[in-house]
């Protein structure tokens, strides 16, 4: 075993406190990596806060980890020392089940181990990223390019494959009209992809406080949807909404938006059940559909993808004692776009 020190909670809400874990000795199959970078996700708050239940307490959170190589297991033939890796929201599979072998492991029948707050196949409880150091099957590593530095690499582990697999998933390209509903940590990481992928890209949001940086980082159209009138200004326009919010929204209107066949898709994870009207849906064939992250080959693909088209979420790197602050800002919506902890600061 190998000890290392964590930011950790005692419970629901309890604050972070510097502490220490055990983490497993190397198997053959396994990569250590020393952790640079991780990132801060709303739905680490969720889990830190025990909003969607099921929280396994002391929790350390965090799936957003950019490193570097340390050791390797003598079957480990993809890494080696001093590479720059990067591990995002699970940590293994069966690798056997229909999902996994054609690379969605988050879908794994056998049920997908989370980074953290999760229970591995041998019953102990996962511990991620807001640590110096993690120990992962060389399967759910993947290479970070060169051309990303890990601090601004590390969302998106999560951020970023949550808002490219969907688009990818649902087909943007060129001659395709996509809205990004908010212009947040997730948001802003969408606007690029889909106009990277070739599609007219609309942003909605609450208000026009953000539309400048939209603009320059790709968007075609800016609307406030404070503005009722926006609602019937664009009916029936996207063929993809794309809603990054964890907030709840009036369902019926957003929909009033899609074209036949259109499709509104969830990444966002409101705390509370959404609300629609089934003939929003079946008057013009349109679709609600939620997306959860990618696989381990799309990640891959996604972090290759944003090297190549200078993709990077805007971040603000933060010492390990500002993690809980950093909570309270995210949720104050205080934040442009994500926190990012160095961990040498640990």
């Amino acid at each position: 075993m190998c000890k290392t020190h964590v930011l950790s909670v005692s419970g629901a809400k309890a604050p972070f406190e510097k502490t220490t874990i055990e983490r497993r000795e190397l198997r053959p199959d396994d990569i250590f990596i020393d952790i640079k970078y991780c990132g801060i996700c709303h739905s680490d708050i969720h889990n830190a806060y025990d909003e969607w239940g099921g929280g396994m307490f002391p929790m350390v959170p965090g799936h957003e980890m950019a490193g570097v190589v340390r050791a390797v297991g003598p079957e480990v033939t993809k890494f080696y020392v001093g590479d720059r890796v990067g591990v995002g929201c699970f940590v293994d599979s069966c690798e056997k089940c229909e999902y996994c072998l054609r690379g969605e492991e988050q879908f794994c029948t056998k049920g997908v181990v989370l980074s953290y707050n999760s229970l591995d196949y041998d019953g102990n409880l996962t511990y991620g990223g807001y640590s110096q150091n993690i120990v992962v099957k060389e399967e759910f590593v993947v290479r970070i390019p060169d051309a990303l530095d890990l601090d601004v690499a590390s969302p998106l582990l999560c951020a970023g494959i949550t808002t490219y697999a969907p688009l990818r998933k649902w087909n943007t390209g060129p001659g395709r009209k996509v809205a990004i509903v908010g212009m947040g940590g997730l948001g802003h990481l969408a606007v690029q992809y889909a106009h990277a992928m070739g599609a007219e890209v609309t942003v909605l949001s609450q208000s026009l406080n953000k539309k400048s940086e939209a603009l320059e980082l790709g968007a075609d159209h800016y609307f406030a949807t404070s503005d009722p009138a926006v609602f019937t200004e664009l009916a029936g326009r996207f063929d993809l909404i794309l809603n990054t919010v964890s907030a709840n929204l009036d369902v019926d209107a957003y929909l009033s938006m899609l074209r036949v066949d259109g499709t509104l898709v969830n990444v966002g994870a409101p705390t509370q059940s959404d609300k629609y009207n089934v003939f929003s849906l079946i008057m013009q064939r349109r679709s609600i559909a939620g997306s959860l992250v990618g696989g381990i080959r799309e990640t891959q693909e996604m972090l290759d993808f944003s090297a190549q088209h200078g993709i990077a979420p805007k971040i603000e790197v933060i010492r390990a004692d500002q993690v809980d602050e950093a909570y309270e800002r995210v949720l104050r919506s205080d934040v442009r776009y994500r926190f990012v902890i160095d961990i040498s600061t640990l």
